[in-house]
């Protein structure tokens, strides 16, 4: 019996639509997998939807399991948590999170799966992906004990880097947004709040999330002499333009770049993209990361809800995705 699943495409810029698709069976060494959520990262996967992935880095923004090419028809996302239904023993049962789209049922090396650690309720997990972003940051920046940081863009991935780096022993984090509500996020946190015009200044770390020109120019003012802004922002195809004159050489501040695609090479000789995914599900044990998921729909509502996410109709942080059954074609 061929078996069918369930999966969202993007049809072309702006229009997404729900496609059946035909599933293979498992072969040695894969498992299946139903989907019990999925997350839409509001970032990149909105940037995806609105058609914005320059043409020069069509190969480098693709997806581990992603189907089809932008700016469409592509099969995209990369948020998933499901419950493995076939495959070796000791997965067999097991919740798992896997860096693929959005789709009801599917097929991937076991390899690709990391188990959800107990103390991590499935909603929560859809979190890791960009929990992992965060650990990478983490690792990039290597903060020092006792510095002053501030994180300038309180979306889903700056909001889990200042939680991420709020944990360091004597580090004082405070985040920053232009959206007053996002003090609230930073409560649920245990970070400091603050509006960009009333931030602190004077900080040894700026990381960047905001994806805005004017948060990465005050990134830049926030700093201490020789201080560093580390860059998480993906501007996809927009240029930007950075204040390099003034006190910026004087001053002796650097810009670096931080990209979840390679294990930070502080890391790099020691730990691999598992072991990072590892340590996101288990950073999610704090109840704290609730906060990041500010909405929810189901599945087959999403060719409706996606282009609220895109643009900013529907606001929010990460926008969690529940499944029903997994398929409407049961396993075997």
């Amino acid at each position: 019996m061929t078996r069918t699943a369930r999966a969202f495409w993007l049809r072309s810029p702006g229009h997404g639509e729900i496609r059946e698709v035909a599933l293979p069976g498992p072969g040695p060494g894969e498992v299946v997998v139903r989907t019990l959520y999925s997350g839409v990262s509001r970032g990149t996967e909105t940037l995806v939807f609105r058609g914005g992935v320059p043409e020069s880095q069509h190969t480098a923004m693709r997806a581990p399991f992603q189907d089809g090419a932008f700016p469409g028809p592509v099969k995209y996302g990369y948020l998933n948590v499901g419950l493995v239904e076939e495959g070796p023993r000791s997965l067999r049962g097991r919740t798992v999170f896997c860096l693929y789209p959005h789709q009801t049922r599917y097929v991937v090396p076991a390899s690709a799966v990391t188990p959800v650690p107990e103390g991590v309720p499935a909603p929560r997990a859809v979190l890791a992906g960009t929990v992992e972003t965060a650990v990478n940051a983490a690792w990039d920046a290597a903060p020092l004990l006792g510095d002053r940081i501030t994180v300038v863009g309180a979306g889903m991935v700056g909001a889990s880097v200042a939680a991420v780096l709020a944990r360091f022993p004597a580090v004082r984090v405070q985040l920053v947004d232009a959206r007053p509500e996002r003090a609230e996020v930073a409560r649920a946190l245990g970070v400091d709040f603050a509006l960009p015009e009333g931030a602190a200044g004077d900080r040894d770390l700026v990381v960047h999330a905001s994806a805005t020109e004017q948060g990465l120019a005050r990134s830049l003012e926030l700093l201490a002499p020789e201080g560093t802004v580390l860059e998480l922002s993906w501007y996809g195809d927009r240029r930007v333009s950075l204040p390099l004159g003034e006190a910026f050489h004087s001053r002796r501040l650097v810009v670096r770049s931080s990209q979840v695609g390679t294990v930070s090479p502080a890391r790099g000789a020691r730990r691999g993209y598992a072991d990072r995914m590892a340590l996101a599900l288990e950073l999610l044990a704090d109840p704290a990361f609730d906060a990041l998921v500010t909405g929810e729909c189901g599945f087959e509502e999403l060719p409706r809800v996606l282009p609220g996410l895109a643009s900013g109709e529907l606001p929010g942080l990460c926008h969690r995705v529940r499944y029903a059954d997994g398929s409407a074609v049961p396993p075997g």
